[in-house]
């Protein structure tokens, strides 16, 4: 089931107030991330618009309600649709995150963060699991940003990612802002969250802004990227060398040519750390 670390280059997180942009424009951009909940309708404009899409771009699907860590059964109905929609668009790869979203059958509509107790990691292992056997295929779990801890905790948030990811045989989509936001609320050393991972995992990164309050910072996805965070991006392409990058937007989405350009930035970033990284790009 083991799929080969494959560098797509540099994408976007496609957006409905894009679509014509990218298809008229045929933008450099190396590959788009689909939310995969707004394209499970079989037709209507979404689809539409993905398959000219795709036509020119590689796809990867990014899920925001597994609610993989959820102690509700997993919803077959919902993985039956991501199946379904994985075999028409056929992505590199899809993904979700690891926190739960529901209890007690009701979507809270929020990335809920797990307890890292040894209970929680052994659940969460064996959910992944039979959704990648449901799948027929390895999947990406993304780390979260948080603004709480539990008093049960047993070990630390990036012990927790990185044990899960290794006994599910699953890859990480690894956020270099959720790290940075977490980090601050919590007062940790992203560095020693980051050299604790296994590079062979991580898959794919995501760049995004968030709203710093001082005391806390809530990751918002409306701002650009801040520099702290591509001071983050540079440590984590020194560790991990060459890994899928994309700006992620969902609020205050600006002009695709202002976010096409911050792309470059990212590209810029990795050029200087990586020489030669467009050619490792892989078709």
């Amino acid at each position: 089931m083991t799929i080969l670390k494959k560098f797509l280059g540099f994408g976007l997180g496609l957006r409905t107030n894009h679509y014509n942009d990218v298809i008229e424009q045929k933008p450099d951009v190396d590959w788009f991330e689909i939310i995969s909940e707004n394209y499970m309708v079989a037709g209507g404009k979404p689809r539409y618009y993905l398959d000219q899409i795709r036509e020119n771009y590689p796809i990867v699907m990014h899920g925001v309600s597994m609610s993989i860590g959820s102690t509700d059964p997993l919803n077959i109905e919902y993985l039956t649709k991501l199946k379904t929609l994985i075999a028409d668009v056929q992505p590199e790869w899809f993904s979700d995150h690891l926190c739960f979203t529901s209890v007690g059958g009701v979507n809270s509509h929020d990335l809920l963060p797990l307890p890292y107790t040894e209970e929680s990691l052994t659940h969460v292992v064996e959910r992944i699991k039979q959704v990648q056997d449901f799948m027929g295929r390895q999947m990406l779990m993304e780390n979260v940003s948080s603004y709480l801890t539990y008093k049960t905790d047993e070990m630390n948030e990036w012990q927790f990612y990185r044990e899960v990811c290794e006994q599910a045989d699953c890859r990480m989509l690894l956020d270099i802002n959720n790290i940075y936001v977490s980090a601050r609320n919590h007062d940790f050393d992203a560095m020693e969250y980051l050299r604790s991972l296994n590079p062979e995992r991580v898959q794919q990164f995501h760049l995004a802004g968030h709203s710093d309050f001082g005391d806390y910072v809530v990751d918002t996805h409306d701002h650009d990227v801040p520099d702290p965070v591509w001071q983050l991006y540079k440590e984590a392409l020194k560790l991990f060398g060459p890994v899928s990058t994309m700006i992620e937007r969902d609020a205050n989405i600006p002009s695709f040519a202002d976010l096409t350009a911050e792309l470059n930035i990212a590209r810029n970033i990795a050029e200087q750390h990586i020489p030669n990284i467009r050619s490792q790009i892989e078709a």
